[in-house]
């Protein structure tokens, strides 16, 4: 079907077909990173970047919670971890876009998966930011008390920034899995990369080729990530390397 005379064979005088289905395949993979890259990319990111910064806040307004001990509030913190964690991911997509609205909360695709991803990727990470909060010295916080600073002060200057160092790594971990877990969004309309891809395997039927240049693209995001999480943690790591030195 897909083929074109380039020549003749010298034997036998019969014209030589060779199929063009690479020349086919190229224009369908070029026209599909093209939509990728410009319509889907955009929103798969902008998605990725305010679900995570949302999700860094509730994580951290649960993980103090927790870590100060405050009654009821820390048990509530318990339950909403519990059940977020229990929970999956692309329930909690469908319940906030389309079960939400059957009492009268209607939201569009795009804040419905913002607020789904915050609220997941918050209870994944306030476990992180616990852990964190709890490897700092207790003796630190009483140090900081005992010099005159407010509880929200010891916190803010002393135990965060050295629970940061400690949590960098599993928060880009969270993140990297946060790229690659947009892809459920498209079960809820909203146009990501994943999307885009459905809609060039729906009219072309490559499967296999579109959904690996999907994978790749995923591949250098994530790679991307993990570079800049190297980087996040050589700054963080900077002057505790100076420290050691000096005190040696």
């Amino acid at each position: 079907m897909y083929t074109k005379t380039v020549g003749i064979h010298p034997a036998s005088n019969k014209e030589i077909d060779k199929p063009i289905m690479d020349e086919r395949l190229w224009g369908i993979v070029t026209k599909a990173l093209r939509d990728i890259v410009e319509k889907g990319l955009p929103n798969t990111m902008l998605l990725t970047v305010l679900s995570f910064v949302f999700a860094l806040v509730i994580a951290t307004l649960v993980a103090l919670v927790q870590h100060a001990r405050i009654p009821v509030l820390t048990q509530l913190s318990r339950v909403y971890i519990w059940l977020i964690r229990g929970t999956p991911l692309l329930v909690q997509l469908l319940v906030v876009y389309y079960a939400l609205p059957a009492v009268g909360i209607v939201i569009d695709a795009f804040p419905a998966a913002v607020i789904a991803f915050s609220i997941n990727e918050g209870a994944y990470c306030s476990e992180t930011m616990r852990a964190a909060l709890e490897s700092v010295p207790v003796g630190q916080t009483e140090a900081g008390l005992c010099v005159g600073m407010s509880y929200p002060q010891v916190m803010l200057r002393i135990v965060i920034p050295q629970a940061l160092r400690t949590a960098v790594p599993n928060l880009f971990n969270s993140l990297i899995s946060m790229v690659k877990d947009t892809s459920l969004v498209s079960n809820i309309t909203v146009v990501d990369m994943f999307m885009i891809t459905k809609r060039h395997v729906g009219r072309t039927y490559e499967f296999l080729v579109l959904y690996a240049l999907l994978a790749l693209i995923y591949l250098l995001i994530s790679t991307l990530m993990t570079w800049l999480q190297r980087l996040a943690e050589r700054l963080l790591n900077r002057n505790v390397g100076r420290e050691v030195k000096q005190s040696a």
